[in-house]
């Protein structure tokens, strides 16, 4: 029996493995994430723990949850799936450091599915803080987008119903994401030692969110935001999720996921013309790459 079972991994030796990885790194990220979010809007304000209103400090809550968040979504999947835990991320490494095509949508579903289930379990266990708060509030839960902002994101008022000003920062965002990480995981580079990569990665998010934040939540990747998106159209906020409508927005879902898209490809462009090349011609390719050239160029 023992030589019958020996070295018979079968689904986690390949792909099937590295999609649970993602799955789980993407849990990880979107329970941690949208947790932080819980605390800074309905946990401690309904615990008594809090008096004063959302301000600063809970931003800072935020913003520093959902960076620790993405370090150790990233421990936790970086050694079997490279950890994209983002969409935008997948099709960077499509395009840019020959990843498997054939591997996108199954890294996409994985992810989107993490990021669904992990919705779920921040709201079973936020889920009488934030009944509270609505009822505080006099809020039925389809209009209380203070706390459906803790799944998922919305644009901030002033810009006035625009689609071009949360796309734009949804490119800008991820676009820096993405060309920040290229230079954190490129060895030929100043790529950090001792397993740093992934804290570092984590400070890039944090920092996205400590300056470009406000405008529209910050989502910069398509999983983070749609997953738990779709979880609160099934849970009863309705048009706030899905189409994604309110006072000053309409129809906002799709700029979470097209924005990041196109950014993550900027950024990766951005990273390789600057200075991907420059260190290929100097060092050659990076370790796993035959040419500095991805194959769709």
């Amino acid at each position: 029996m023992a030589e019958q079972t020996k070295g018979r991994h079968g689904y986690r030796e390949g792909l099937g493995g590295e999609l649970l990885a993602e799955f789980l790194g993407t849990f990880v990220l979107i329970l941690l994430g949208c947790a932080s979010v819980a605390v800074a809007v309905a946990g401690l304000p309904g615990s008594g723990r809090q008096s004063d209103a959302f301000g600063a400090a809970n931003w800072l809550i935020v913003a520093f949850g959902w960076g620790f968040a993405v370090v150790f979504g990233v421990y936790v999947a970086g050694g079997v799936s490279g950890a994209h835990i983002n969409p935008a991320v997948t099709l960077a490494f499509a395009l840019r450091r020959a990843f498997p095509w054939r591997k996108v949508v199954p890294y996409v579903f994985a992810q989107v599915v993490g990021a669904f289930l992990a919705a779920a379990l921040v709201f079973a266990t936020y889920s009488w803080a934030i009944n509270a708060f609505n009822a505080k509030a006099g809020l039925p839960r389809d209009q209380s987008l203070d706390t459906f902002a803790i799944f998922a994101t919305f644009p901030a008022e002033y810009f006035g119903g625009s689609w071009w000003g949360p796309l734009l920062d949804q490119i800008v965002g991820t676009a820096v994401l993405v060309l920040l990480i290229f230079a954190l995981i490129d060895a030929r580079n100043t790529a950090p030692a001792a397993n740093l990569g992934p804290f570092m990665i984590g400070m890039v998010v944090t920092v996205i969110g400590l300056t470009f934040g406000p405008n529209a939540g910050y989502a910069i990747n398509p999983a983070r935001d749609f997953g738990p998106r779709l979880w609160t159209y099934l849970s009863g906020w309705g048009d706030l999720a899905l189409p994604g409508s309110h006072q000053w927005f309409s129809w906002y879902f799709w700029i979470p996921i097209v924005g990041p898209l196109v950014g993550g490809v900027i950024g990766a462009v951005v990273y390789d013309l600057f200075i991907g090349h420059v260190v290929a011609a100097r060092t050659g390719p990076e370790p796993g790459r035959t040419s500095d050239r991805p194959p769709s160029e």
